[in-house]
């Protein structure tokens, strides 16, 4: 039988548009052109500014050919940059790949041949170890440096164009691509390779976008929230937190790297909302608090991994830091769990709220499903919080798949599901908590 409601009622470029959270930024610099987009050092740059520098960034590089199917790869700090990568890189159609700052030169040459790099794009303190890199590697990508001011250390000698230098020739009025569809590749991220060489974990339009209001959603960001980059930006592309912020017209506060000095003067400077980072971040911020500091509103933290300790809880709680507990892997960009906190918990001592923090939750909004299953016949375990199963996850903000790892893909998505590998219970009240990762 015909269904009368899909009779002349089809889709068309009015009615229907690929979703991309590039247009985040597109929107930011339209209504906000003169809000503040990004602190870094004594740069202060706006939205009608960070727009055009994407679009030359974009620009340039459709020029020089690169486009669909692409990849151009970046090894770079939080630095704006890297937020620029995160909108030129795909304004150009081609995908943008993250280099973890942290690996080593074989690692990084391995990532480099299996994106099939065309071009790289690599902070000065970097340098040294990606020419060792390149030297190991099979591809051969044109190498961009970008010598960031704000560096004070040693810098390496290089003859190659320089970012600046680089981007200045493009057009900031570029006509940049939106995606054919919004289930075309945005970005491509490297699991760990604890277990066997590293898999490439592709990313679309649709799961950034709606990932990246997620993060709105579930952090209660407001409009011009200040947002400090504790978190590194090659991690799950900052967790999408990089298209968050344009979304709310935000600002992003850089740091080169994480220090307790400079996490702190960034906080009191710019009046920070909020910051994302590991349980390590929190033990700086509570060890190098300066003993001055006194906030009088309270900023929000949102951490990951293992659970915080009581006591770090209790010493940010005193310092000003809400705690949010999330979960998340490469494969679901980033955080797409959180421990939404009931507010009647608040009532509880310390012991029972920090026993409440270690769980890792529930599914956002932006996650279809969640759930903890026996992985050889896929039945949900009872709510018990006893019986051990598989974390699995489904929905919009789930990969695409592995790069070129059919095989793999398969196996991670049995059944219907996204098989995390993680294992954990399911608390009565609904709440998963993991217990072997």
């Amino acid at each position: 039988m015909t269904n009368p409601y899909d009779i002349g009622l089809d889709q068309n470029p009015a009615n229907y548009q690929p979703l991309t959270p590039l247009t985040f930024l597109e929107r930011a610099a339209m209504v906000f052109p003169n809000q503040t987009a990004v602190i870094h050092g004594s740069l202060r740059r706006n939205y009608a500014a960070l727009y055009a520098r994407c679009r030359q960034l974009a620009s340039v590089l459709a020029a020089a050919g690169f486009g669909r199917g692409d990849t151009v790869s970046v090894m770079l700090l939080n630095t704006p940059a890297m937020i620029e990568a995160h909108y030129g890189v795909p304004m150009s159609g081609a995908v943008l790949h993250s280099l973890n700052t942290r690996l080593d030169a074989a690692t990084i040459a391995f990532q480099l041949d299996h994106a099939e790099a065309k071009i790289l794009i690599v902070d000065i303190a970097l340098l040294p170890r990606v020419r060792d890199a390149l030297s190991l590697a099979k591809c051969n990508p044109q190498l961009i440096i970008y010598d960031d001011a704000e560096f004070d250390g040693p810098r390496s000698g290089y003859d190659e164009t320089e970012y600046e230098t680089f981007i200045a020739s493009g057009d900031a009025d570029f006509a940049w691509k939106m995606p054919d569809d919004e289930w075309d590749a945005i970005t491509i991220n490297y699991t760990s390779g604890t277990t066997g060489d590293p898999k490439g974990v592709v990313y679309h339009h649709r799961g950034a976008y709606l990932l990246a209001q997620g993060n709105a959603l579930t952090a209660s960001m407001k409009k011009q929230a200040v947002y400090l980059w504790t978190l590194p930006m090659f991690h799950c592309n900052g967790w999408c937190f990089p298209w968050t912020i344009s979304a709310i017209s935000g600002t992003h506060v850089c740091l080169r790297e994480v220090r307790a000095e400079d996490i702190w003067n960034a906080i009191l400077e710019h009046r920070v909302s909020h910051m994302c980072g590991a349980p390590i971040v929190m033990s700086l911020v509570v060890a190098g608090k300066p003993a001055n500091a006194k906030l009088d509103y309270e900023v929000e933290f949102f951490t990951a991994a293992a659970p915080p300790p009581e006591a770090v809880l209790a010493a940010m709680k005193d310092a000003g830091f809400n705690v949010t507990h999330l979960y998340g892997l490469t494969e679901t960009y980033g955080p797409s769990v959180v421990n939404d906190w009931d507010p009647e918990w608040d009532l509880l001592d310390n012991v029972k709220q920090a026993a409440l923090k270690a769980r890792q939750g529930v599914r956002y909004l932006a996650l279809e499903g969640l759930d903890v299953v026996d992985p050889d016949s896929m039945v949900p375990v009872p709510r018990d919080g006893a019986t051990i199963g598989e974390v699995v996850m489904r929905g919009n903000v789930v990969m695409k798949g592995y790069f070129k790892n059919a095989p793999s893909t398969e196996r991670a998505f049995a059944g219907g599901w996204f098989h995390s590998g993680d294992l954990g219970v399911v608390q009565p009240d609904g709440y998963v908590q993991l217990k072997d990762r």
